[in-house]
């Protein structure tokens, strides 16, 4: 009988043993109270918790958590009403504070950021707030990491997810942005016209350029063709002159070898001259040796008689 209690004795000490190990795992943290006090906080491995005395008051995650929280009302400088909702990134730092620090951190953070939104947004105008949303992220994140230090909570980031204007907003902006693109289309429209009658304009005077440099060149090469064919015809003419100038005195020569009398050369002479007289020139000097041409006539035709 005293075995059976013994060994349910040593039974129930294995359970309460066994059930008191704790393992933490990877990126957890538990805050363990001992009556009712603050012990210690367990990181990452193997725990004992003593039985009856300590207690496991908060299993905390110390990875980067993300809260969605839903739009809030918020007001302009200029009085206009928007629906605001943030997305805030945040990370538990001190597992102590987060524990004992504040009741329901989430809700309190979620109340922290609607109201540093509404302060931010109050000093601004609408345009201002549609279009600054890097500066809004910045001093929320600032405001909220500052507040929630001793909470044991680091705020590493806040966007703003979505700014919702009214209505009646929304279509202004709709039709100013309307205007807007309509506006810059009649721009750039009158700019594609005035470039395509600079391009126009400009094509002409090229051509115009073009065409007169053509013109140029046809003249001259007109010009240096007539004086080609000029300077061809003084050159074919010179020739000419100088073949009948070595033929006649080629016959004058043949005549000196036959030994051919004065007067027959003088006689061929007045023929050369003749020749030369009935060509185009208007001035023609005639040789002393040619003045006495009556008595050479006289001498050739007594020579011929006595032939």
């Amino acid at each position: 009988m005293l075995g059976i209690i013994l060994g349910i004795l040593v039974l129930i000490v294995l359970i309460v043993v066994i059930t008191n190990i704790k393992i933490v795992p990877q990126a957890s943290v538990y805050v363990v109270e001992r009556l009712g006090a603050y012990y210690a906080t367990w990181e990452t491995g193997l725990h004992f918790k003593m039985p009856f005395f300590d207690r496991i008051a908060k299993r905390v995650s110390l990875k980067e958590q993300v809260a969605d929280f839903a739009p809030q009302p918020v007001i302009t400088r200029d009085n206009v009403t928007m629906q605001i909702d943030t997305v805030v990134f945040y990370q538990v730092t001190d597992a102590k504070l987060y524990t004992y620090g504040v009741e329901r951190p989430l809700s309190a953070i979620e109340n922290l950021t609607a109201t540093t939104l509404r302060n931010i947004i109050g000093e601004m105008e609408l345009d201002s707030t549609l279009s600054s949303r890097d500066v809004i992220n910045t001093k929320i994140t600032a405001i909220l990491d500052e507040a929630t230090d001793k909470w044991g909570i680091k705020v590493n980031r806040v966007e703003l997810k979505n700014i919702l204007p009214p209505r009646e907003i929304q279509d202004a902006m709709e039709k100013q942005m309307k205007a807007e693109r309509e506006r810059r289309e009649s721009i750039l429209r009158a700019e594609g016209e005035k470039r395509s009658q600079i391009l126009v304009a400009e094509g002409e005077k090229e051509s115009a350029i073009l065409r007169a440099e053509a013109e140029k060149q046809s003249a001259i090469l007109r010009a240096e063709g007539v004086k080609e064919q000029k300077i061809r015809e003084a050159q074919g003419e010179a020739e000419a002159i100088a073949l009948v100038q070595k033929a006649n005195a080629d016959a004058l020569r043949v005549l000196t070898e036959a030994n051919a009398s004065d007067k027959v050369v003088q006689l061929k002479s007045l023929e050369a001259f003749a020749k030369a007289a009935d060509g185009k020139a208007t001035k023609i000097i005639i040789p002393s040796e040619i003045q006495s041409l009556a008595g050479m006539a006289s001498s050739l035709k007594e020579l011929v008689s006595d032939r």
